[in-house]
């Protein structure tokens, strides 16, 4: 499907070319499965294909498929199949770790207490991080992103860094 906004033309191709690694990311960094990050990817270009005549040209194009995937992902993440499905990437990665360098397993387990303590806060406060810290998005491009006020995207991250910090803090 074929749309022109404001003089552009946009196909879902040309999304998929420009914007895929995005949304993929982003989608990953919701669920932290590749597999289910994948299908997370193609259901978003669907939603995306199907609605890219109601693409109004309000915000960017990255910022309107950004708030796709990121809807995309709260819906897969409240699904039951998902809260009782243990991916099985997970458990090769466990299984195929080797021990080899000691600075690198010690980055390794920061990196993964970072992880562990931003899934484990409030909805409202992880997609505030995820879009501001992992994604690199500006505090205006997250606060369209995720349909709230840029005021509210700041005070949000001012919050989750707080709880960050009181998680993190004797951890690391």
């Amino acid at each position: 499907m074929v749309t022109e906004t404001e003089n552009t033309v946009y196909d879902i191709g040309t999304l998929m070319r420009e914007y895929g690694n995005d949304v993929l990311r982003t989608a990953y960094s919701f669920v932290r499965d590749k597999e289910a990050a994948k299908d997370l990817f193609q259901e978003t270009f669907i939603k995306a294909n199907y609605n890219l005549d109601k693409f109004r040209g309000e915000s960017s194009v990255k910022t309107w498929l950004i708030r796709i995937t990121v809807n995309v992902c709260k819906d897969y993440l409240k699904s039951a199949y998902q809260k009782k499905v243990v991916p099985m990437t997970q458990v090769e990665e466990d299984s195929l770790r080797v021990e080899d360098d000691y600075e690198q397993i010690e980055n390794e387990d920061r990196d993964e207490q970072i992880r562990r303590a931003v899934n484990s806060l409030p909805e409202i406060y992880r997609e505030v991080v995820l879009c501001v810290y992992f994604k690199e998005m500006s505090v205006a491009d997250a606060s369209a992103s995720l349909g709230v006020p840029e005021g509210t995207v700041k005070s949000r991250l001012a919050r989750a860094r707080e709880v960050l910090k009181s998680k993190l803090e004797g951890r690391l």
